[in-house]
């Protein structure tokens, strides 16, 4: 029983994302978001959190004075980035302006990835927000 309940979920969920815009067309939508999530738990997760719940005290800064990983799910601010800033971010790696130290505390995938990639990644944590959160998002990336 548990294995049936748990295979739909597993179904249901991307074609639920699809529906709400959130992955592209209900065909494409379970590939893309199976992938994302693989990308993303290969890359992301040991920083951002399995869920992506984010480093504990995201808030403050670390022994380093470095702001640490911060969530991606809708208790964070991801979603108030722009597909293009997100996509650059993941690209480039991102160093927040006022840590002490001079490197990037998110490395660059660029090497790493592809863009369509890094694509599905932004993509699957769009997953993780409120349909709020979808929306604010989107009007952001237009």
């Amino acid at each position: 029983m548990n294995k049936w309940v748990y295979s739909l979920a597993l179904l249901a969920a991307p074609v639920l994302a699809g529906a709400s815009g959130v992955l592209g067309s209900a065909h494409s939508a379970p590939t893309e978001f199976a992938q994302g999530r693989q990308i993303y738990e290969q890359y992301c997760a040991a920083c951002h959190g399995w869920q992506g719940e984010g480093a504990a005290n995201w808030k403050k800064p670390d022994e380093k004075g470095e702001m640490p990983p911060p969530p991606h799910d809708e208790t964070g601010h991801t979603w108030r980035h722009s597909d293009a800033m997100l996509f650059k971010m993941i690209a480039e790696g991102w160093r927040y302006p006022f840590n002490k130290s001079d490197r990037l505390t998110m490395p660059a995938f660029e090497e790493q990835m592809t863009a369509q990639e890094i694509q599905s990644v932004i993509g699957y944590l769009k997953t993780l927000w409120t349909d709020e959160q979808r929306e604010y998002q989107k009007t952001e990336s237009q």
